[in-house]
């Protein structure tokens, strides 16, 4: 109710871009101050693709030493996450795992998924008292951790390791293209495109791709009818 007795509805404030939404170093710093330290970030690449690896990283930030220009990896072009992934690498602690499409035929996407980010924290040269792992699930880790929900947009630690996760797996795609061409690995890095469906009916499926996934699965002639709904609840 306003000072003269009407009721008045408090004016919505408008939704920020995402280009003003940037990760920061706030939540690490708030566990430093509670005397957490070190603290890993980490997330992973490629749960979407029909063929390669989903490649999980995890890093350690040093806090004097936060490169500019964090971002969620989706958000960055390739020229800048190069950039960024070599400045990461030289300033702070990295690690990375690697869930194999075989892995994630026998165990599904989203196990593999959070097998290979614990396989990344578990990797790095120091082991962190705290981690913050991207999305909604946490990670079978030694340690505290906290899965926040669009983290590679919001905290610093998660969206480097977005970047090292992204640039490493699409470096392993480029190699995996060129091991395999006529398939577009090295464009699409094992995306559903026209591009890589159309390579699929012509030269059928390679060692790479994730038989489980109902595109792949199609192209063997073993699909199974539910199989589609499952794995659209998996990738949502």
């Amino acid at each position: 109710m306003s000072r003269n007795g009407t009721n008045k509805a408090t004016p919505a404030r408008l939704p920020l871009g995402d280009d003003i939404i940037r990760p920061s170093f706030r939540r690490e710093r708030a566990a430093m101050k509670r005397g957490v330290f070190p603290i890993a970030g980490c997330d992973e690449a490629g749960r979407g693709p029909l063929a390669g690896p989903v490649i999980a990283a995890a890093v350690i930030l040093d806090p004097a030493r936060i490169p500019r220009g964090l971002n969620d990896s989706k958000k960055l072009d390739p020229e800048e996450r190069e950039r960024l992934y070599d400045i990461i690498c030289d300033r702070a602690e990295v690690a990375v795992a690697f869930g194999s499409p075989a892995r994630i035929d026998r165990d599904n996407i989203l196990r593999a998924s959070l097998w290979a980010l614990a396989r990344a924290v578990a990797a790095l040269p120091v082991r962190p008292h705290l981690v913050f792992v991207d999305g909604r699930d946490r990670i079978d880790v030694p340690c505290e951790c906290t899965a926040v929900i669009s983290g590679d947009a919001l905290v610093s630690s998660i969206a480097a390791a977005s970047i090292v996760a992204k640039v490493t797996r699409d470096r392993l795609m480029k190699q995996i293209g060129a091991a395999h061409p006529g398939y577009g690995f090295e464009r699409h890095m094992g995306y559903s495109v026209p591009e890589h469906f159309e390579a699929l009916r012509k030269l059928g499926p390679t060692i790479h791709h994730r038989r489980s996934f109902s595109p792949v699965a199609l192209a063997y002639g073993d699909i199974l009818p539910e199989q589609v709904e499952a794995e659209a609840q998996l990738l949502a």
